[in-house]
């Protein structure tokens, strides 16, 4: 994907071949700066402070949190600290489990000498990987893009609607649920996206807004309860959004609101789907409702807000009335029920257990 006309990844090993690169994603929309992580420490903290952010883009993270841990010492000691502390960032999205989980099998196996070299191969294969199971995802749900466009009159733009940012920012690129939108919009079929702002942290308003519109891609921010209406009125004709961990039996977890987009969606028969990658669907757990942890986050993410003032100066205020108490529950789940399929790599599935052990055999039924 693009910033300013330019091909540009969410992450990436930088020119020292030791530190990494990545997007800080707390300055956008208002300026793009880039922050060095130079060991374990920074990489856990850019993640819980959602410098980095996203399922897919958490776990390159951890990865890369890895490899720069076992660059500062490749004791078994230092690998059990590393996976530790980069397992309590967050709790919520499955992928950071499978990132640091993956590394640590791999590396726990081979001499400590080698470790460092190995860590590093491991987690630039995983970002290339997660480029490429999103590219597979956008060619699955380009499909569904198609054919809701011969429905449109001639010209008439195919109108998605989508919540939080399951875009290129949230990946390593292509985003999930934006993926397909980019490859429609680069094949030249009308498309239109309404961005849900997403509060409390407005990652619709500041980070879809801004990757849809360096790309180029027609859209339309709008306040998070604003989706229903405009189902009503027959103004959406699908929604996308992602997902932060699937459940096996396809109960979806991700920013919070999403269950009720889901709601209305069915209430108006809008088709629902959600876009993930395989990483993301947790094989172990089936009820998602009773047993996905939900992230509770700091009450700042609610009665504060940070903007752009007249003179060019980014400045954070308080917009919650002084003393009033703040709850700040970071994600929810969707049942099953309610979402028409699942869009990954492999395919696209009803949000079941039989339709996930479909496209996912091998994976059916797996425990941790």
């Amino acid at each position: 994907m693009k910033i300013n006309g330019r091909p540009t990844r969410t992450i990436w090993l930088n020119d020292d071949g030791r530190t990494v690169e990545v997007i800080d994603q707390t300055r956008l929309p208002f300026a793009y700066e880039t922050l060095l992580l130079q060991n374990v420490e920074e990489a856990a903290i850019a993640i819980e402070r959602m410098v980095v952010r996203g399922a897919p883009l958490i776990g390159a993270t951890a990865a890369y949190g890895m490899a720069l841990a076992m660059a500062d010492e490749p004791s078994d000691a230092n690998l059990e600290m590393a996976s530790d502390r980069l397992m309590r960032t967050r709790p919520t999205a499955v992928n950071l489990r499978w990132a640091i989980n993956r590394v640590k099998s791999e590396l726990i196996d081979i001499s400590p000498k080698d470790r460092e070299a190995s860590a590093y191969k491991l987690a630039a294969r995983i970002c290339n990987e997660d480029v490429e199971i999103n590219a597979s995802i956008g060619r699955n749900g380009l499909e569904i893009i198609k054919k809701a466009a011969t429905n449109k009159p001639k010209n008439a733009p195919v109108n998605v609607l989508t919540h939080c940012n399951a875009g290129w920012l949230a990946t390593v690129d292509w985003g999930t649920a934006t993926s397909p939108i980019y490859m429609a919009h680069d094949e030249g079929i009308p498309v239109h996206v309404w961005v849900d702002e997403t509060r409390p942290r407005n990652q619709g308003a500041s980070l879809t807004a801004y990757e849809l519109g360096h790309h180029g891609v027609p859209h339309t921010v709008i306040p998070d309860n604003t989706g229903g209406h405009l189902m009503q009125h027959g103004h959406v004709d699908l929604v996308i959004t992602g997902t932060d961990r699937t459940t096996a039996a396809g109960d979806v977890c991700n920013k919070i609101g999403t269950y009720l987009k889901a709601l209305a969606a069915k209430d108006n028969s809008v088709p629902f789907y959600v876009a993930l990658p395989s990483p993301t669907i947790d094989f172990a757990l089936f009820d998602g409702v009773k047993d996905i942890p939900i992230e509770q986050r700091t009450g700042d993410e609610v009665s504060k807000m940070t903007g752009i003032t007249e003179d060019g100066s980014i400045q954070t205020v308080d917009i919650v009335a002084e003393g009033s108490p703040v709850a700040n529950y970071a994600f929810d789940v969707t049942p099953a029920r309610l979402v028409t399929g699942l869009i990954t790599e492999a395919g696209i599935c009803d949000a079941s257990r039989e339709g996930i052990a479909t496209l996912f055999p091998d994976r059916a039924g797996m425990t941790d």
